[in-house]
């Protein structure tokens, strides 16, 4: 697929590329390996998780070629 130019940049089909990502690291399973590499395997499976559901979170504006993504990090009240 070609990147897009900025006047076909849709910074909301971005933001839902994130979250799709965030979907498959959280299904992807995990490498037959053992040990030491099993866990640092999911230990970056996590971060990734966090970069990408952050992301994929975000509120994203293009105003006059500057992408803004505004991503609310505070706790949200318990019971919603």
């Amino acid at each position: 697929m070609p990147p897009e130019s900025e006047t076909e940049f849709d910074p909301d089909a971005m933001v839902a590329r994130f979250r799709d990502r965030a979907e498959a690291v959280r299904r992807r399973g995990l490498p037959p390996v053992e040990g030491a590499e099993r866990r640092r395997f999911a230990e970056q499976a996590q971060l990734d998780f966090m970069d990408f559901a952050m992301l994929g979170d975000a509120e994203a504006t293009l105003v006059d070629g500057i992408l803004t993504l505004r991503i609310d990090l505070r706790p949200r009240p318990q019971g919603t």
